[in-house]
This record gives structure tokens, C-alpha cells and sequence, in this order.
């Protein structure tokens, strides 16, 4: 998955140890964030109702209490967009995920060209950057966490999930469909992720939030967010080795193309 594949990728909260972590509805910080897309002209992928259709656009301004969007070249799309309810707007400032909903565009004039305008957002969803630098899981080799969950009679049980990044400070992972809860603050120790070529990493993981996610296709998955729990120095520097090696490799391929 790339980095633009997954700045598209639109995300619902459903639970988390600390909602104003992710959730804005305070105007000022929402209009502090807005100007910063302005400002990197950032592309913003809006979904339109239902979720499979979407207008590629840019937020060109704030004029009073409304956002100005860029129009699309195709025409049809536009139409499209100007005839839903709702739009998802998705973008990415820094490597921080960005999305807010707007109730439908208006057509308007921006600069002397046609442009797009809606209300300002009353809330928006921002997926800060972390303290650590998370590595999106190489497609080529699927690295998976094995979580066992004791059972009421017996061994316990293993369940795997795929890691989708990974860093010195957690991993996120795609929740298993049956078996295992996942919740904020459940945690599950002895977990297992084999890193390829480097070693395997054995910790304890505390669920921090859940969030259900949904491609262009409107394929949905839940996504949760877990972090390790006194993580030995010796394994954060396993993880960390990792981390070079992958990157490493990608640059060497790049380099070919």
C-alpha cells in the first residue's frame, strides 16, 4: 500500500482511550487545520454518498463561514458530487491523516473561475503524528502478530492478525473477524511478530483505539491501534533494525526503476 493509497483510506473512530486525541470540534483548532491544507495544497479526496465515488479537489480557501473547493476537469464527476448529500473529504498534511465530513457543495465563483463552497466542518478527525516513526508493512513478505487468548478450559488460543505498521512504540493490526475481542485498554501478552531475516519480537500489546476502514472499493476492515507494554530495550532495537533494512531495500529498488 502506498502512502497516497493510503491517505484515501476513509476512517471511522469507533473507540479509542482518548477520543480528543484524534477528534477536533473546538472551530478554531478545526480552522487552524484547514489553513494548513490551504496553505500545502494539499489534494483532498472527497467521497460522495456511499462511498465508492469520489472528487480528486483542493481546499482553496476559507471566505467567511465556508470552505472553497477546487472543481474536477471531468464535468460529470463534479455534477455528481454537487448532487450529494454528504462528501467524506480524506487528505494527509505531513504524514498526519486528515478527514471531515461536509453537507453537500454549492457551486460558486473563486478568483473568476468556478469553484465549489460548503460550510465549515463542525468536526474533523486528525490522526496525529506519532512519536515514532511507523513503517507501513512491506507487501512482499505480510508480517502477522500471533495473539494468544487463554481459553476457559486448555491451552489458550492463537489468533493471527496482520500487522498493516509497525514501530518501536506499537503496531496496528487488522482485527481478527471472530475469536477475540479488541477493545481500548484490553491487553494481550506473549504476542508474536517474525520479522523477516532479523528475529522474532515477543511483547505484551494494550489496545489503544478501533477504527473501521474503508477503501475506494468500499471494502471495510477494523484497524486497531496497539501499543507495546514495557518493551525491552533489546527488542525496540530488533524492531529498529527492521525498520533500517525494509527502507533500505525499498531505496535500493527505487534507485533501479
Amino acid at each position: 500500500m502506498t502512502q497516497t493509497d493510503n491517505a484515501a483510506l476513509k476512517f471511522e473512530l469507533l473507540q479509542s482511550d482518548d477520543f480528543g486525541r484524534y477528534l477536533l470540534r473546538d472551530r478554531n483548532e478545526i480552522t487552524q487545520v484547514l489553513r494548513q491544507l490551504i496553505a500545502k495544497r494539499a489534494m483532498v479526496t472527497a467521497y460522495l454518498s456511499g462511498g465508492r465515488d469520489f472528487l480528486l479537489t483542493t481546499v482553496l480557501a476559507i471566505e467567511d463561514d465556508d470552505l472553497i473547493f477546487d472543481v474536477a476537469p471531468d464535468e460529470n464527476r463534479n455534477r455528481q458530487a454537487e448532487a450529494a448529500e454528504e462528501l467524506i473529504c480524506i487528505t494527509q498534511i505531513e504524514n498526519v491523516k486528515v478527514q471531515f465530513p461536509i453537507p453537500g457543495l454549492t457551486s460558486t465563483q473563486f478568483e473568476g473561475a468556478p469553484a465549489f463552497k460548503a460550510p465549515l466542518p463542525d468536526r474533523l478527525l486528525r490522526l496525529q503524528r506519532r512519536e515514532y516513526y511507523r513503517l507501513i508493512a512491506p507487501v512482499a513478505h505480510s508480517l502477522i502478530c500471533q495473539i494468544p487468548v487463554p481459553a476457559e478450559d486448555g491451552p489458550p488460543n492463537t489468533f493471527e492478525a496482520r500487522v498493516l505498521d509497525i514501530s518501536g512504540g506499537g503496531v496496528a493490526v487488522i482485527v481478527p473477524p471472530e475469536g477475540v475481542e479488541f477493545k481500548p485498554d484490553t491487553e494481550f501478552t506473549q504476542c508474536q511478530i517474525q520479522l523477516p531475516e532479523i528475529g522474532t519480537v515477543q511483547a505484551r500489546l494494550r489496545v489503544r483505539n478501533l477504527f473501521r476502514v474503508t477503501n475506494r472499493n468500499g471494502i471495510s476492515m477494523l484497524r486497531a491501534g496497539c501499543e507495546f507494554v514495557d518493551l525491552p530495550e533489546r527488542l525496540a532495537s530488533v524492531i529498529h533494525r527492521y525498520i533500517l533494512k525494509v527502507e533500505r531495500d525499498r531505496n535500493s529498488r527505487e534507485r533501479r526503476l
